[in-house]
């Protein structure tokens, strides 16, 4: 069997799935009467929305007798467990750059891995149909940064392609060839990716890279066969990495990629990537293999999360009128099959035993997670994000997790810049131009001192400002941070809010509710102007008598509210505060919601501090 596995990797953005649904389409992976969506391989509603990859995804195209297999990654760094796992299963990878941005963050880190893994990856300079391309420019850069990063010299000496994905050609020379499809694409990946070096005539033995729930299947594993041929029927036995077998059972069901559809079929050979269901409790990480197997195959270590949040029960006044699930037991059981499929987050139960500690890569990572389980009918509390310390083993020294920050603004936004990541606890490492009168900074910037800031980010650019940021290692404490300038707004009754309190309140502040919206004891309704929290009555009405006036009621206008989304809330919260999510609603609510027992919580912990 002519066969080739190879993944595409590139930073956020850069148009990796877009290339993919070229490769598909110039494959003949579809009929020529076929409707099929913009970005096919972005199955996931929140994917489609937000325009991003989140889950890797394989996918197989015939090429004149060979067959590609293809996983698609994701490019942001929150997600880059997803793309650690993938590049075991692969013995190539396309390294996606775009001609106008050159090499980001997330580039270095996904190329630092591939060649770790001693792959050997084709450089394919992308979006050179764009004005402000410099493709020769981009691949100079990308030599640096393989060089930099201790690239081999058969690794330094890659091929490169220039091509437009959204267009659907690549070439070899942009000045002398002619742009017409992503044939040469195609021809070198056969002739540059080598087949996959595998044992066929051993037991067989495959690594469980990804893990997904079907409906009709049940859980599905997917992963590279390594050695020996997967048979349907055949006795196979699953062994984690420490050598504890999980269960023994029959390979069920056996599925091979076809373009964008799971085949069943009844045997598979050796480097070839298949899904199979059928196994109850095998997970990411475990080896499916024949029953005389007994060492496990090697796992590839994955970085350690660098951020966690608390979920908890929903106990407002409000629960349980939005969702349907909302016990901790049904929180818990949701969160630990999350962690099961997705390695780079962790989950461990607190001593409250009703909230879960749930730790990942970054605030997008959890904030996906909200967002599934909200849509899913789930009813819960979180906390702010937090991260996770370390103590130096030599030293006993605080050490905190630092970002790479790499940010492209115009010229006058630059300042601006500066100063509010200053003010984080910012390092600017480096400031040159980029070209198209945009400046490039790079900043080493402490992981908390980036929670919430990109929204101010893109206010302070006036929306132009484009930033990456990337884990990069573990350093020093670098001090305080300033939190929120403003306090908040908290109710002091339960009900519906009144317009006319509403309108005697915006004096105050600006709020974030509507007139009869509910809201209850405790339950955050606006921001104050001031640096203290206030407590109001927004459901204090007009009082009527029946004294006549021959002046008119003034109309009651009040400007629309702040809107909140599940981002802003992550972010706006305090250490005391907490985000109420149901289906329906997203709502701010101070972690104890009765005034006395806040003040007594409040003294209890200035005593403990003194």
């Amino acid at each position: 069997m002519k066969l080739r596995n190879i993944a595409i990797i590139a930073h956020v953005d850069h148009g990796k799935t877009t290339l993919v649904d070229q490769l598909l389409k110039q494959s003949g992976a579809f009929r020529a009467n076929q409707q099929v969506m913009e970005r096919v391989m972005d199955s996931n509603d929140l994917e489609r929305e937000r325009g991003i990859t989140i889950l890797a995804k394989c996918t197989s195209v015939d090429w004149k007798g060979t067959r590609i297999n293809i996983v698609d990654t994701p490019g942001h760094a929150d997600f880059g467990g997803e793309v650690e796992r993938i590049l075991n299963m692969v013995d190539g990878v396309i390294l996606l750059v775009d001609a106008a941005e050159g090499p980001l963050p997330q580039t270095k880190f996904v190329t630092m891995k591939a060649l770790a893994l001693g792959l050997r990856p084709i450089v394919v300079i992308n979006k050179c149909d764009r004005p402000d391309a410099q493709p020769h420019e981009t691949h100079d850069a990308v030599f640096d940064l393989f060089a930099i990063l201790g690239a081999q010299d058969e690794q330094l000496d890659f091929p490169t392609l220039f091509a437009s994905s959204r267009q659907g050609w690549a070439v070899a020379d942009l000045e002398k060839e002619e742009r017409k499809d992503l044939s040469p694409m195609f021809d070198l990946i056969v002739d540059h990716v080598p087949t996959p070096r595998v044992q066929n005539d051993a037991p067989f033995s495959m690594l469980v890279t990804t893990l997904e729930y079907d409906n009709y299947l049940g859980r599905v594993l997917t992963g590279r066969i390594q050695t020996g041929k997967a048979l349907v029927n055949m006795p196979v036995r699953a062994i984690q990495p420490d050598g504890n077998i999980v269960e023994t059972a029959r390979l069920t069901k056996l599925l091979s990629f076809r373009g964008i559809e799971r085949v069943p079929v009844e045997e598979a050979e050796a480097g070839d990537i298949v899904a199979i269901a059928g196994l109850t409790d095998t997970t990411v990480a475990d080896t499916i293999c024949d029953p005389v197997v007994e060492i496990p195959l090697p796992a590839q270590p994955i970085d350690p999360p660098t951020l966690a949040m608390t979920f908890s029960v929903n106990d407002s006044p409000l629960a349980g009128r939005e969702g349907d699930k909302v016990t901790s037991r049904m929180i818990g059981n949701r969160l630990l099959r999350e962690a099961e499929g997705n390695v780079a987050i962790k989950v461990r139960e607190t001593e409250g035993r009703d909230a879960y500690e749930v730790a990942g890569r970054g605030e997008l990572q959890l904030g996906v997670l909200v967002e599934t389980m909200r849509r899913e009918g789930f009813e819960l509390s979180i906390s702010r994000p937090r991260v996770l310390f370390r103590q130096d083993p030599e030293t006993g020294e605080r050490m905190e997790p630092i970002e790479e920050a790499v940010i492209d603004v115009d010229e006058e936004f630059t300042g601006v810049v500066i100063d509010k990541l200053g003010q984080r606890r910012g390092e600017l490492v480096e400031m040159r131009p980029s070209g198209g009168g945009k400046t490039r900074l790079v900043f080493h910037v402490p992981a908390r001192g980036l929670i919430g800031y990109h929204g101010e980010f893109l206010t302070d650019t006036r929306g132009t400002g484009i930033m990456s940021r990337l884990f990069h290692g573990y350093g020093p404490y670098r001090g305080p941070i300033a939190g929120r300038r403003n306090g908040v707004l908290i109710s002091n009754a339960d009900g519906a809010a009144v317009a006319y309190a509403l309108w005697y309140l915006e004096e105050r502040g600006e709020l974030f509710v509507n007139p009869s919206e509910a809201v209850y004891e405790g339950m955050i309704i606006g921001e104050n102007s001031r640096g203290h929290d206030l407590e109001v009555n927004p459901l204090k009405s007009k009082q009527l008598t029946n004294i006549r006036t021959t002046s008119k009621d003034e109309a009651i206008r009040l400007t629309p509210p702040r809107a909140i989304t599940l981002e802003y809330a992550m972010a706006y919260i305090e250490d005391d505060e907490r985000v109420e999510i149901t289906p329906k609603s997203i709502r701010l609510r101070k972690a104890i919601l009765n005034p006395h027992d806040r003040k007594k919580a409040e003294k209890r912990a200035e005593a403990e501090t003194a």
